[in-house]
């Protein structure tokens, strides 16, 4: 490969695919897809129509897509740092934003890639933008129940399963299960992104997986339904084209995004993790947590040494506490 799939490889194919786009059509097409995308989309009509549709819709979304699948892969990466996969599949790709963060995860040996999704224009276009840099294939199948996969180390399936309809979620993570050695499900960081991640969760589990990430024990999840939702934070750099869609002046974005890690190989989750933003006040750190015995709320103040610089530092969805600390 000739460069290596990292953000900034990826910003700099994206930079040159609105070439010729007038901005206000841009910005337009994807004022409708977003639309499209928060209601209720038939899996049998892809949303992605067309190149524009799609060169516009892969500027906005691919790289704070990317960022959400890697803060997923970074925690799976924790929890199992000698697991290194040959295979991955990437069920519902589109234009390959997931297999850029998995490339760019093992990126000193990646594993072969296959990208599978139903719209051909997303598919040819993530072909393009691949270009040299992944080592893939574009396969164009129908996601839902009926699709069929191959062996493979690693499935991913992001922003995906709230375009199926119930039964089909269920038969394509039981899919995934029957295949993979290791799944990685991402969806919105919203109420119902983090339901039907749940969902998914009991599904892998129910099939022998291990939860390597985020939580840390593969029992049920201590949250009680409709009372609060679990769900992380990536930060985006924004482009001209998000400033035109979304307004505003900052450089940046924060994606919200719900996951689950699961796999057959040993793993060692983390001891309890960071579930919200830090609340730093004068003098210390308090930590929303979940661990083995549940939601819990701690306190880290200055009495306790070098714990509280430790607490201070710590982000939204990192292990806690610091393995270098007892």
């Amino acid at each position: 490969m000739n460069a290596s799939p990292s953000a900034d490889t990826l910003r700099a194919a994206l930079a040159g695919l609105l070439d010729g786009l007038p901005p206000r059509q841009a910005a337009q097409a994807v004022e409708r897809l977003i639309a499209n995308y928060r209601g209720t989309t038939p899996t049998d009509a892809p949303v992605l129509r067309d190149r524009s549709d799609v060169a516009a819709y892969a500027a906005y979304r691919m790289p704070a897509t990317f960022e959400a699948v890697r803060g997923a892969l970074g925690a799976l990466r924790e929890a199992a740092p000698d697991w290194e996969p040959r295979t991955h599949t990437d069920i519902g790709g589109g234009t390959g934003a997931a297999s850029w963060a998995v490339a760019e995860a093992w990126e000193d040996e990646p594993p072969r890639t296959t990208v599978l999704d139903w719209a051909e224009p997303a598919l040819a276009l993530g072909r393009e933008l691949a270009g040299s840099v992944l080592d893939a294939q574009w396969r164009r199948e129908r996601i839902g129940a009926a699709l069929r996969l191959d062996d493979t180390d690693l499935v991913t399936v992001s922003y995906v399963l709230k375009e199926l309809t119930a039964a089909d979620r269920t038969a394509l993570v039981a899919e995934a299960a029957r295949v993979a050695r290791t799944v990685v499900i991402v969806e919105p960081g919203t109420p119902d992104g983090y339901e039907r991640i749940i969902a998914a969760r009991t599904l892998l589990v129910d099939a022998g997986f291990t939860v390597a990430a985020p939580c840390p024990h593969s029992g049920a999840c201590p949250i009680e339904p409709g009372t609060d939702w679990c769900h992380f934070s990536a930060r985006v750099s924004r482009s001209s084209l998000h400033r035109q869609v979304k307004g505003g002046s900052l450089p940046y974005e924060d994606e919200k995004y719900a996951y689950v890690a699961a796999t057959r190989h040993p793993v060692t989750p983390v001891a309890s993790r960071v579930t919200r933003r830090p609340q730093i006040r004068k003098g210390l750190v308090q930590l929303e947590l979940c661990g083995p015995d549940g939601l819990a709320r701690e306190t880290v103040t200055k009495r306790h040494g070098p714990l509280y610089k430790r607490a201070r530092d710590v982000a939204w969805g990192d292990a806690w506490p610091p393995e270098d600390e007892d």
